[in-house]
């Protein structure tokens, strides 16, 4: 147990030993990979006091694919093991895409798609993808579990729907199958990931974008739209799918899609960009992503 200036580490040997140690210590925060934790310890911000390092949890770990054809992802798995596991590569490939996105590989090594969505900075590169992939969130805490949908889990800013003493225990992804015809293994949907920064690697993003569209023919039967850095949470761009489900993709949908997409975000003015490039750049990414389909 070690204690250094303030902060204390515990380790314990299983999950329901975490739990425990959660439920006893209210304002204890779990540990996972460390990769914000120890970027914000660096600059003198992080709070002294009792953090419980979630490493032998090993029930918050592996990727599992579900008897509907759906797959959950325990929160401690990495970015690297979300880029290499085949069952995301063959229906969730946006999440590969996203992960790899995340920082160097020594970043993708420690880091955890829990810590990233538990970190609830709206620019994360993997939150938009839940988002367009209708994913789900088990939370897990001494008194039990609960399920929550990922649109509903971030309130505000840094604000989530995560009580004292619980812990994101695995993201749940739904099946991807065509819901028409479900016998067919062919996934309907085309998928768009870009993130847009700085540089091409190690950046935080300016605008992040993931959109999933699948179509009936000539007309768009579901349209799924997510951003993160354009708001105070990463946000769905529900008004800009509303413009685009059950209509072709001409002109004058894709031109309703941007100005609802437009008038939908509220980006701002900081040290990695302007409120009006983040607002062209998402319009313009929106226009790829129908252009692409």
């Amino acid at each position: 147990m070690p204690v250094l200036d303030g902060y204390e580490l515990v380790t314990p040997g299983s999950l329901g030993e975490a739990l425990a140690d959660l439920a006893a210590h209210p304002q204890a925060r779990p540990f996972a990979g460390g990769t914000d934790l120890m970027v914000v310890l660096e600059a003198g911000h992080l709070p002294p006091g009792r953090y419980v390092n979630l490493a032998k949890c090993a029930e918050l770990s592996g990727v599992a694919s579900t008897p509907d054809g759906g797959l959950t992802i325990g929160a401690l798995t990495t970015y690297t093991e979300i880029r290499h596991a085949p069952a995301i590569a063959a229906r969730w490939s946006m999440l590969g895409l996203a992960a790899a996105e995340t920082g160097g590989i020594a970043t993708q090594n420690r880091g955890t798609i829990g810590g990233n969505i538990a970190n609830a900075s709206p620019a994360a590169d993997t939150p938009p993808v839940l988002l367009v992939y209708d994913a789900s969130l088990d939370l897990v805490s001494a008194s039990g579990t609960r399920r929550v949908p990922y649109t509903a889990f971030h309130r505000g800013y840094k604000q989530m729907d995560l009580r004292p003493g619980e812990l994101i225990a695995r993201v749940i992804l739904p099946s991807r199958l065509n819901p028409s015809n479900p016998s067919n293994p062919v996934n309907p949907w085309r998928d768009y990931y870009r993130k847009v920064g700085t540089r091409r690697a190690q950046a935080i993003s300016k605008v992040c974008f993931a959109g999933t569209l699948r179509m009936d023919g000539p007309t768009v039967a579901d349209v799924r739209i997510a951003l993160g850095s354009v708001a105070p949470t990463v946000i769905r761009a529900t008004a800009a799918e509303q413009a685009l489900r059950g209509r072709a993709l001409d002109a004058g949908a894709v031109a309703d899609a941007e100005r609802a997409l437009a008038s939908g975000i509220a980006p701002i003015d900081d040290m990695r960009s302007t409120a009006r490039y983040r607002s062209r750049v998402a319009v313009n990414l929106l226009r790829e992503f129908v252009a692409a389909h």
